[in-house]
């Protein structure tokens, strides 16, 4: 699937065939144990979206809710886009260093994270990695962003 018509996280999921729909419920309950308070679960872009709501954070440069990160089943892959993880140097770092003590291959394009199979993917390091960065911090590193 490379872009999807639902318009809800469930309808998303529905459309998925099972095998893969596993691997994207197994990612997002893992995504959603994590999660920070204050993000808010939706479907954006055609994919499942972890985003700080307007009401929270209108000032965005696009209209859009300030996209956290993002799951989503591709056509030859699944992808998590860990924006959390791409403006911050050091958690990068960390997160290749845990990859690889988890003997695990860190398969990562300039806007996400690849992966073919469950497998693929060290679970508790996506959960850490997800639990890292409030509301809060993620608004004042965007905002530092928009600075330079």
């Amino acid at each position: 699937m490379v872009k999807s018509k639902a318009r809800t996280v469930a309808e998303y999921l529905d459309e998925l065939p099972e095998v893969r729909r596993g691997v994207v419920a197994a990612v997002r309950e893992m995504i959603l144990r994590h999660l920070p308070s204050g993000y808010r679960e939706t479907l954006n872009w055609g994919m499942i979206c972890y985003e700080v709501p307007l009401e929270r954070y209108p000032d965005t440069y696009n209209g859009q809710p300030l996209a956290y990160l993002a799951l989503a089943a591709q056509k030859n892959h699944f992808a998590l886009y860990l924006t959390c993880v791409y403006q911050c140097p050091e958690e990068e770092a960390w997160m290749r260093a845990e990859f690889s003590k988890a003997g695990k291959k860190l398969d990562k394009g300039k806007s996400c994270l690849r992966f073919r199979r469950l497998e693929d993917l060290p679970l508790e390091v996506i959960g850490q990695l997800v639990a890292k960065v409030t509301p809060e911090d993620y608004i004042a590193r965007y905002e530092a962003s928009r600075q330079k």
